[in-house]
C-alpha cells in the first residue's frame, strides 16, 4: 500500500502545472500585447490565441522534465514576464 507521501511528486507537479502554468501564461500574454507592434486590440487577439499554446507547451514541459528543481526554476521565468507586461499599470500604482 502506498502512502500519501509517494505521491508528492505527481502532486507537486500536477500543481505546478495548473497554477504555475497559469501564472506563467498571464504574464507571457501581458507581455506579448505589451510587446508586439500592432494597435492596442489586435495585439490582446493575438497575444491571447498564443496563450493556449503556450498553457498547454508549459503543461507538457513540466511533465516532461526529471527534476522538480528545474520545474521549480521554470516558474521564475514570471518575474520578468510580470515586469515587461505590468510595469505601466505598477508606476501609475505607486506614482
Amino acid at each position: 500500500m502506498k502512502t500519501l507521501l509517494s505521491y508528492w511528486p505527481v502532486t507537486a507537479r500536477a500543481l505546478a502545472a495548473i497554477v504555475g502554468g497559469y501564472l506563467v501564461t498571464y504574464c507571457f500574454t501581458a507581455a506579448l500585447a505589451r510587446l508586439l507592434p500592432l494597435d492596442r486590440f489586435d495585439a490582446t487577439i493575438v497575444a491571447s490565441l498564443a496563450s493556449f499554446v503556450i498553457y498547454l507547451a508549459f503543461i507538457l514541459w513540466i511533465f516532461a522534465t526529471h527534476s522538480l528543481p528545474r520545474v521549480a526554476a521554470s516558474l521564475l521565468a514570471a518575474i520578468p514576464l510580470t515586469l515587461i507586461g505590468f510595469w505601466p499599470q505598477l508606476l501609475e500604482t505607486l506614482g
